[in-house]
């Protein structure tokens, strides 16, 4: 379980084509401190550390990951990094679990005083469990939805990025065109879901 509040940006140093992609990443993160077996999400995706070494650990990501996530298991990618919350632990931003919903695409980026609004198109599955005023994560950062826009290409999405998270996550290099992972506020997903059953 995660926060959305990330505390670092890797960088992929290595991938390896094994069954599955071998991915080692540069962290400042002291891995003395992380166990074998930990969960680290990377930019949203919540994988599990299977060796390390200073300055570095490695996961494997399968197939399944890959083709359900954005481009970012390639060498040079910098990811945003946030170790699993511990209980008792401030919960800064909302609850994150790590599994990617979808992958969403960058509509456009533009200054909006200090900040930068960010448009996005997401999956059209998605729509329903998003609102004004909600949370979203956009590759691992717990953010607020400002605006949801339904048109008949779709929804888009509008996001306030501050300086703050621009400068301390990988949103601040967004562009159009870009893709990003998506996950779903938790609790839209089981509120939905009971209102699906909810008619029966």
């Amino acid at each position: 379980m995660f926060t959305g509040i990330i505390t670092d940006i890797g960088t992929v140093e290595r991938v390896e084509q094994r069954g599955d992609a071998r991915v080692t990443i540069a962290t400042a993160f002291d891995v003395a401190t992380v166990d074998l077996g930990a969960s680290i999400a990377c930019s949203g995706v919540c994988l599990t550390v299977v060796d390390k070494a200073p300055g570095r650990f490695t996961v494997d990501v399968s197939a399944e990951t890959i083709s359900r996530t954005a481009d970012q298991w390639r060498d040079g990618a910098r990811l945003n990094l946030e170790r699993a919350m511990k209980l008792g632990e401030e919960l800064g931003g909302h609850i994150v679990t790590g599994h990617v919903d979808g992958v969403g695409t960058i509509v456009s980026v533009t200054p909006e005083g200090d900040s930068r609004r960010v448009a996005i198109r997401m999956p059209a599955d998605l729509a329903p469990y998003l609102a004004p005023k909600g949370s979203v994560t956009i590759d691992g950062v717990s953010l607020t939805v400002n605006t949801v826009d339904d048109d008949t290409d779709g929804t888009v999405i509008g996001l306030n990025i501050i300086p703050h998270t621009a400068g301390a996550t990988t949103l601040g290099g967004l562009a159009a065109g870009a893709a990003v992972n998506v996950e779903i506020d938790v609790l839209a997903r089981y509120l939905r879901r009971m209102e699906t059953y909810r008619g029966q």
